[in-house]
C-alpha cells in the first residue's frame, strides 16, 4: 500500500525539524519555552504515527505506506521507506517513548536545555528512520546516526563517569558497525548494484558466504541487543545516563539489534541462521539465566533494571531462532512490552533519584509511606517486569516459552526460569525500597509524584495494562509478515549444486 500522504517521512522529519529548530533558536535561559516547544514537537511527532497504525492492512505481508525517491543516483540508492508487520509497532512506540522522555527531563535538566531536548527529538526521528528504511544504505545511515545523539546525551548530561560510559558505548558498537558496512558492500556487489533490502533477501548465496554475512550482522546486532558476552557496556551506560536517556536506551535503542536480526540476518542468510541457531539459543539462555542471577545481587537500582533488560532481550533472540510463528510473534511482543516496562522502571528510579539523589537500594525503605500514589504504579511495573498475567510482560514471555517447549522441552524449561528469577529480583528490589517502615530522614521528607510524573507513569501504566489484557491488535498486525519471514527462512537459498 502506498499512502497519498508521506506519513512515515512526517514521523521521521517532524521531530528532527523541531530538534534542529531548538538547536538554532533555543536561547530561553529559563528553559520554559524550550520545554514547551519540545513537548509540542514530541506530541506532533506521535500524532503523525497514528495514521500509519490506523491505516495498516492486517492481511498484507509486504511493505505498506511506501515512499520511494532517488537519493544517491551514482550508487542507485533510494530514499525508500515502508513498514510491515515486523516494524509497524516500533514507529508509534518510538514516538510515544520520546514524549515520555520529554516529560522525564522537565525538571531534572537545568543546563543546555535546548541542546538536551534537541538531541532527543533528533534521535526520535532517526530511530523511526531505522524501523522504516527499506533501502540498505538508508538503513545503515539511520542505524549509525542514532549513536551520535545518545553518545552526546550520556557524555554531557550523564553522571560522574559519563565520559567513560559514553566512550565505552561508542567503541563497543564500532567494530560491529564496520563489519556490517562490509556486508552491505558485498550484498550491493552481489545484487548488481542495488541497495534494495527485499532484493537482497532473494539472492542465492552459498553457505560459506551466508555464514560470514550472518557473523558480520551478528557482530553489529548482538552488541545492540545486547547479548552476552558483549553486554557490559549497557549497565555502565544506564547508570551514567540521565533518566530520559535510560528510558530511550532501554525502550527503543536495544530494539535496533533485535530488529536487525528480523530484517537482515534471518531472511538474507536463512541457511546460516539454521546452521548457527544452536549457538544463538545458547547465548540467549545464558542471558536469561546467568544475567538473571547477576541482577539478583545488584545494589544499584539502575544496574538491576539494566541487567533485567539483558535477560528479557535474551528472550527475544531465543524466540527468533526457534523458527516458529508463536516464537517470533512472542519475541516481537516482548520487544514492544519491554519498551513500556523498562522505560517505566527507569522513569520510576528517576523519580526517586530526583528527590533523594541516590540509586542505592540500601538508601531507601518505606517509600510507600511518603509516596503512596507513586508506589502503587511502581508495583504495577515491577509485576509486569516479572511477567504477571494481565500485564504486557506476560504476553511475549508466555508465547516464547510455549514456542520453545514445542521446539525442545528442555530449552523451554530453561527459558521459563526467567519467570522465577524475574520475580525474585524485581520484587526483592521493590520490597526493600518501597515496603516497611520509613528507612531514614531522607525518605521521610519525600513528596509524592507530581502531576507531570503521574501523567507519564499513567500513560505507561495504561499501555502495560492494555497490551496485557487485550494483545490481539498487536499480534494480528504481525501474522502475515511473520508468516512470510518464516517462509523465507524455511527455504534454502543455496545455489544449485550446493
Amino acid at each position: 500500500m502506498t499512502s497519498a500522504f508521506p506519513w512515515l517521512s512526517a514521523a521521521i522529519w517532524i521531530p528532527i525539524g523541531f530538534g534542529v529548530f531548538l538547536l538554532s533558536a533555543g536561547r530561553d535561559r529559563s528553559g520554559g519555552v524550550v520545554r514547551a516547544v519540545a513537548l509540542v514537537g514530541s506530541l506532533i511527532g506521535l500524532l503523525a504515527t497514528l495514521p500509519v497504525v490506523n491505516g495498516f492492512g492486517l492481511d498484507r505481508a509486504g511493505l505498506q505506506f511506501e515512499e520511494k525517491a532517488p537519493w544517491i543516483g551514482t550508487l542507485n540508492a533510494y530514499y525508500h521507506l515502508g513498514v510491515d508487520g515486523l516494524s509497524i509497532w516500533f514507529v508509534p512506540l518510538t514516538a510515544f517513548i520520546t514524549l515520555i522522555a520529554v516529560l522525564a527531563g522537565w525538571k531534572a535538566i537545568g543546563e543546555r536545555v535546548a541542546q538536551y531536548y534537541a538531541a532527543f527529538l533528533i534521535m526520535s526521528g532517526l530511530l523511526i528512520g531505522v524501523f522504516s528504511a527499506a533501502d540498505g544504505l538508508l538503513f545503515y545511515v539511520f542505524f549509525e546516526s542514532t549513536l551520535i545523539p545518545m553518545y552526546i546525551i550520556i557524555g554531557v548530561w550523564g553522571g560522574p563517569n559519563r565520559v567513560y560510559a559514553a566512550i565505552k558505548f561508542f567503541l563497543y558498537t564500532l567494530l560491529g558497525s564496520l563489519l556490517f558496512l562490509v556486508s552491505l558492500v558485498y550484498l550491493y556487489q552481489s545484487s548488481n548494484g542495488s541497495f534494495d533490502i527485499s532484493a537482497w533477501q532473494r539472492l542465492p548465496i552459498g553457505l560459506s558466504a551466508q555464514i560470514l554475512l550472518f557473523l558480520a550482522f551478528f557482530a553489529a546486532f548482538a552488541v545492540k541487543v545486547p547479548m552476552w558476552p558483549v553486554h557490559t557496556w549497557l549497565p555502565d551506560a544506564h547508570v551514567e545516563a540521565p533518566t530520559a536517556g535510560s528510558v530511550v536506551l532501554a525502550a527503543i535503542m536495544l530494539k535496533l539489534g533485535a530488529y536487525g536480526f528480523l530484517r537482515f540476518s534471518l531472511p538474507i542468510a536463512p541457511d546460516a541462521a539454521h546452521h548457527l541457531a544452536g549457538f544463538v539459543i545458547a547465548l540467549s539462555l545464558i542471558a536469561v539465566i546467568y544475567i538473571g542471577f547477576v541482577a539478583l545481587v545488584q545494589t544499584d537500582m539502575k544496574k538491576l533494571v539494566a541487567y533485567s533488560s539483558i535477560a528479557h532481550m535474551g528472550f527475544v533472540t531465543l524466540g527468533f531462532f526457534i523458527f516458529s510463528p508463536i516464537g517470533v510473534e512472542g519475541a516481537i511482543a516482548q520487544m514492544v512490552s519491554h519498551g513500556f516496562v523498562s522505560g517505566a522502571m527507569f522513569f520510576c528510579i528517576g523519580v526517586m533519584y530526583d528527590r533523594a539523589h541516590s540509586r542505592n537500594i540500601a538508601d531507601y525503605g518505606g517509600v510507600v509511606n511518603t509516596m503512596p500514589r507513586f508506589a502503587s504504579l511502581m508495583m504495577l511495573f515491577a509485576m509486569a517486569n516479572c511477567g504477571l498475567p494481565a500485564t504486557s510482560g506476560f504476553v511475549g514471555e508466555f508465547m516464547v516459552i510455549l514456542g520453545a517447549v514445542q521446539y525442545d522441552f528442555w530449552i523451554g524449561l530453561a527459558a521459563a526460569t526467567t519467570l522465577v528469577l524475574g520475580a525474585a529480583y524485581s520484587l526483592w528490589m521493590y520490597k526493600r525500597v518501597i515496603f516497611g517502615a520509613i528507612g531514614n530522614s531522607t525518605v521521610a521528607k519525600l513528596s509524592d509524584a507530581d502531576p507531570r510524573e503521574m501523567l507519564a507513569l499513567g500513560l505507561l501504566a495504561a499501555a502495560v495494562l492494555a497490551m496485557g489484557i487485550y494483545p490481539k491488535p498487536l499480534t494480528d498486525a504481525m501474522h502475515a509478515s511473520v508468516g512470510q519471514l518464516l517462509e523465507q527462512v524455511g527455504h534454502s537459498k543455496l545455489p544449485a549444486g550446493l
